[in-house]
């Protein structure tokens, strides 16, 4: 597509908005950029623009947002901002930063989604691919945005793109080749009128322009998933029964089968990483990677190498026999459901953050089963004491350094102290992988 010349609004001044315009301002658009957080919060990215000539404003979005040919939007601006409602009155058409990148990008993408699992997933499916020689780029919601490496993929190469409920709410045109669904639950329905089906939906429309030629992947454990129209070829994956065409654990291994050929492809014992639910986000690489014909010494060997994601059950250290782990990316209420059942030792869980609604009551059995003590932080700290304090004992901490202080002062050898907050982290931190740092840095000074 051809945008020189365009005047292109892009709404957000973060990272996906920042590469965006820089994006549009190397294929010669006009990009205009908008965001209305205070200027102080946003220096760092205000710099690249400046760096780069890119017009920007902070603080507020002004009529000057409108004057364009159409607008890019970052995931994290609500659908119910005021830039997009007037966006919508004046018809103005609206894409996301996701469809912005995607225009330009030669190679084929990889799309992964799901309320758990993303970013584990997506960084397995480029490790596992660039260990076979097939060039991937890994990118989305990830650290990396679409638009800062859409011109650097060839034809012949991939990109293993995460993918939120966020960034698919406005595409138009995006179309993987290969799309992967791993689960959906609960999450971010303030975003969609607390409507469940709404979230759904939205996880759904990644397979919405796919054909025959492409492919879409889904859990077929997840009832939510089990009735998807897609024109894509469909395969799935589980780990609780066998399926139709894909991939399925059983016998503690790890299977694939096209039709009706079922073939062992590895070992529980191969798979690096621990827990459950790593298994399935496993199998819907092993998918993936079959259908791309990696063979399956090649799967294997990148699943054993695989040393896991930052912020995601990162263990940090280990002092007087008491063990530190972070998962600050866990900011649902079933990602915690994840993290307690990957655990045999007894827990001492930091709990808490900016609530999105949640119901904790998803984790009152493994709570009971594994955890000694919650430190609860942030703004939610009231609500986790009255909904856990019948249940385990509670205490409020006014901050993280004070949970982990307090956690580790109680702790026995062989306990865990584990960050898993189930809640966002916008009260106290700028996101959740500055609220993964800060823990670790207090974990190195204990």
């Amino acid at each position: 597509m051809n945008i020189a010349g365009k005047r292109i609004s892009i709404l957000g001044a973060v990272r996906s908005g920042v590469a965006a315009a820089k994006l549009a301002a190397e294929l010669n658009a006009v990009p205009f950029v908008s965001d209305s957080a205070p200027a102080e919060k946003l220096e760092k990215y205000t710099r690249e623009l400046e760096d780069a000539g890119i017009e920007f404003e902070t603080d507020e979005h002004t009529e000057r947002v409108f004057y364009c040919d159409f607008i890019v939007t970052s995931p994290g601006v609500p659908s119910d901002s005021y830039p997009l409602k007037i966006a919508r009155e004046r018809k103005i058409k609206v894409v996301s930063e996701l469809e912005f990148a995607s225009w330009f990008c030669k190679g084929k993408v990889i799309a992964i989604t799901g309320t758990n699992g993303k970013t584990t997933t997506t960084t397995l499916c480029a490790h596992t691919l660039n260990n076979a020689g097939l060039k991937t780029y890994l990118a989305g919601n990830i650290g990396t945005a679409f638009s800062e490496t859409a011109l650097e993929v060839k034809e012949d190469e991939f990109v293993a793109l995460e993918v939120s409920s966020f960034q698919l709410d406005y595409i138009r045109n995006f179309k993987p080749f290969v799309s992967v669904i791993l689960n959906v639950t609960p999450d971010h329905l303030n975003r969609y009128e607390n409507s469940f089906q709404k979230y759904i939906d939205a996880k759904i429309k990644i397979t919405k322009n796919q054909d025959s030629n492409d492919y879409l992947i889904v859990n077929a454990d997840d009832e939510n998933l089990s009735n998807i129209v897609t024109d894509a070829q469909q395969y799935a994956f589980s780990i609780s029964k066998d399926v139709w065409r894909g991939a399925y654990f059983e016998n503690n291994a790890l299977y694939f089968k096209d039709a009706e050929h079922p073939q062992k492809v590895c070992d529980r014992s191969e798979l690096s990483l621990k827990g459950e639910h790593n298994v399935a986000n496993a199998l819907a690489v092993l998918t993936v990677a079959k259908l791309l014909t990696v063979d399956d010494s090649s799967i294997c060997q990148s699943f054993n190498s695989f040393k896991g994601v930052e912020h995601r059950l990162e263990f940090v250290r280990e002092l007087e026999g008491v063990r530190f782990v972070n998962d600050s990316k866990a900011t649902n209420v079933d990602s915690v459901w994840y993290a307690l059942r990957s655990f045999e030792r007894p827990l001492r869980l930091i709990l808490g953050g900016k609530d999105k609604g949640n119901d904790y009551s998803r984790i009152d059995e493994p709570v009971k089963k594994s955890v000694k003590k919650i430190y609860a932080i942030g703004s939610s700290a009231n609500k986790v004491y009255e909904h856990f304090k019948n249940i385990v004992d509670v205490e409020i901490d006014d901050s993280l350094e004070a949970a982990v202080t307090a956690a580790f002062k109680d702790a026995d050898k062989g306990d865990v102290v584990l960050l898993s907050p189930a809640c966002a982290s916008f009260d106290m931190f700028d996101n959740y992988e500055h609220r993964g740092k800060v823990f670790k840095e207090i974990v190195e000074n204990l």
